[in-house]
């Protein structure tokens, strides 16, 4: 049986993507970030999931762990976010005055905690908040959490769906360290890669023009600042296409002359969500 490494508390929206990946695999949680990437370097056939970014708030900050260990990306995955307001057995709403979760939680139901004059406390995750007002059975205390953690603590769903939007979406990456990438078919793909320019000015104007030229489609482009220095930095890709699509591999060389470094983070089939309009 396939190991799942997730951040977080049994619970958490991680847990959640994680069942959905492979309801079979035994899914741990870890306390870090940092913890699930030392598990699957550690342990190649194990997996992890990580949130990379959210729909509405951006990124989630992962990206100096993409560039430390280099694992290989296998599996994009979106999320829906449905955020609750989970408290005591028999509370009610009049009754609850402070609110626990993650930053990226409060912040996606700001507008709920404000109409309802709540106090924040911000807490490590999601599940690992509602694990803690389980604990306290203070009637007062409530988490923003998902339904899942209300039936694994024994809490209440008080409110449901009060995320600030709809569609309220979270893009996770499976990622592990043995390298593995689909067939090249007439699929749709994503290659996602990080690099590191050469210092000289425009690089980065330059290091581009391979990709307008042969009519690559970057989906992101994301700066990350070396350790120890804001003067150099690292960028982190996604395109469409695969890495064997001869297009591809002409934008990916034009890039190579510009670079200190490159890496292929992994090749993998976008998601469906991407197809939808």
């Amino acid at each position: 049986m396939r190991k799942i490494y997730f951040q977080g508390t049994f619970g958490a929206y991680s847990h959640l993507a994680a069942l959905s990946i492979d309801p079979e695999a035994e899914i741990l949680p870890c306390k870090t970030f940092d913890d699930c990437f030392y598990k699957a370097s550690q342990e190649p056939e194990s997996r992890i999931i990580i949130p990379e970014s959210n729909r509405i708030t951006g990124n989630i900050g992962i990206e100096y762990l993409i560039f430390k260990h280099r694992l290989n990306i296998y599996e994009e995955h979106f999320q829906k976010i449905e955020h609750n307001l989970l408290g005591q057995p028999g509370a009610k709403l009049k009754d609850i005055k402070e609110v626990y979760s993650h930053a990226q939680g409060l912040s996606q139901c700001s507008k709920f905690i404000q109409d309802n004059n709540l106090s924040e406390h911000i807490r490590a995750d999601t599940a690992g908040s509602a694990e803690m007002i389980s604990k306290t059975k203070d009637i007062k205390q409530s988490a923003i959490a998902s339904s899942l953690s209300a039936k694994i603590y024994g809490l209440e769903v008080i409110k449901n769906n009060i995320e600030n939007e709809t569609g309220n979406l979270t893009r996770f990456l499976v990622m592990g360290k043995n390298i593995s990438q689909p067939q090249f078919k007439d699929k749709n793909y994503i290659t996602s890669f990080l690099f590191k320019l050469k210092s000289k000015p425009a690089a980065l104007y330059q290091s581009l023009g391979g990709f307008a030229i042969n009519g690559v489609n970057l989906t992101k482009l994301q700066s990350y600042p070396e350790k120890n220095s804001f003067d150099s930095y690292f960028f982190l890709c996604d395109l469409d296409g695969h890495i064997e699509d001869i297009k591809v591999q002409k934008s990916l060389e034009e890039l190579g002359l510009h670079c200190e470094d490159f890496h292929v983070l992994g090749v993998f089939e976008a998601h469906s969500l991407r197809q939808k309009k």
